[in-house]
């Protein structure tokens, strides 16, 4: 009963040799399945707001998809022309805020102007305008040559190291010096973006978003979820059957604050994250790859502004080595579930960076993988 045959084969009749390649093919599609499954490993990443998970996505899709195209580089002009316009109008709340005077006059003038400036996004042109990249062409929604002067001479200006020094007391954007030193070539007619343009862009993740890619024998899905709190209570969905999970944290963050939350420190933010994270019923079996981002601007910015003034318990001085060692003795501190941790220090701007970190984390999400699936 159960095996279909013709009346007149006998219940011991062996089965035909479709039936063996059926049953074979069967077979087949169950190991090559199980196969694959073991070579899609899935990655979280996680982290408080602006602590690098975009620009480790972006450095995927230029390490391993090829990076992109002219389209592709055109389509974050207004985001860039935003971070500027938004950081130059945070610099000169912060002179407003401090009471203090450009020392040039004309930058004065500039200020006022910067204030006022409104980009006009609705002016842009399509990516696929065949008027794009031609010399002396209206791109439309760029910056105006006023505002660009204005922006480059008070970027200029000697009153804003002095500014700067206490960066603790505003906002500004990682990325704001990148962009002001370049910002001629950014207003500049026809200006396309190069990918370190778009790896230093900033936008507001929303959601959560899935990359898929090839790096070797392995078929990774990466997600993206934002770092915002009124974001993270959408991480749930991502939780089920996670290899690994990619932890990133600003090391520069120690001395700033939230954008959502002015008066939260970011470092202790992400310490609080971090520790929800570890120490989930989720994550009993998932391996936390720390990756201690920001490294170069931790590394210019502790001699400027002493750990100890935000962690009095750090005793290190301007050593890099020690002020990463104990950021990372501060995370390490709150693994009360025992998970394996893999700290590396990232600079997620640097693609040659985060290619050599990637290839190791690459190693870490196999063996887990391996592991997983009983192989180890």
């Amino acid at each position: 009963m159960g095996c279909v045959s013709s009346s007149s084969e006998s219940p011991d009749t062996a089965p035909s040799g479709s039936d063996k390649e059926r049953s074979y093919a069967i077979d087949k599609q169950i190991d090559d399945d199980a196969r694959k499954f073991r070579r899609e490993v899935k990655i979280l990443l996680l982290g408080s707001g602006e602590s690098g998970k975009s620009t480790i996505v972006k450095q995927m899709k230029i390490i391993h998809q090829n990076g992109y195209s002219r389209d592709e580089l055109l389509l974050f002009r207004l985001t860039i022309y935003k971070n500027v316009i938004d950081s130059a109008q945070a610099l000169v709340l912060a002179l407003r805020k401090f009471k203090l005077d450009p020392t040039e006059s004309v930058n004065r003038v500039y200020a006022d102007k910067i204030l006022e400036y409104r980009l006009d996004a609705d002016s842009f042109t399509s990516a696929s305008s065949p008027a794009l990249g031609q010399s002396g062409s209206s791109y439309g929604g760029g910056l105006s040559p006023d505002i660009v002067r204005g922006i480059d001479s008070l970027w200029h200006d000697p009153i804003i190291p002095s500014v700067l020094d206490r960066s603790s007391e505003f906002y500004l954007m990682d990325s704001a010096a990148y962009f002001f030193d370049g910002v001629k070539r950014i207003g500049a007619p026809g200006y396309i973006p190069n990918e370190s343009d778009v790896l230093h862009a900033r936008t507001k993740t929303t959601g959560i978003s899935e990359t898929k890619f090839k790096s070797g024998q392995l078929s990774i899905h990466m997600f993206d979820v934002g770092g915002q709190r009124s974001e993270r209570k959408k991480w749930i969905h991502c939780f089920e059957a996670v290899t690994s999970i990619i932890f990133c944290v600003a090391l520069s963050e120690y001395d700033q604050v939230l954008l959502e939350e002015t008066g939260q420190n970011r470092m202790n933010e992400s310490l609080v994250l971090f520790e929800s994270v570890i120490n989930s019923r989720w994550f009993l079996r998932t391996s936390i790859i720390l990756f201690l981002n920001k490294i170069d601007l931790f590394k210019a910015k502790l001699p400027k502004v002493p750990l100890s003034r935000y962690f009095p318990e750090y005793t290190g001085g301007p050593d890099v080595n020690k002020g990463a060692k104990y950021i990372l003795w501060r995370f390490t501190q709150l693994n009360r579930a025992r998970l394996s941790i893999y700290p590396h220090l990232t600079q997620a701007t640097d693609t040659s960076n985060i290619r050599l970190v990637f290839a190791a984390t690459k190693e870490t999400i196999l063996q887990n993988a391996l592991r997983d699936s009983g192989i180890l």
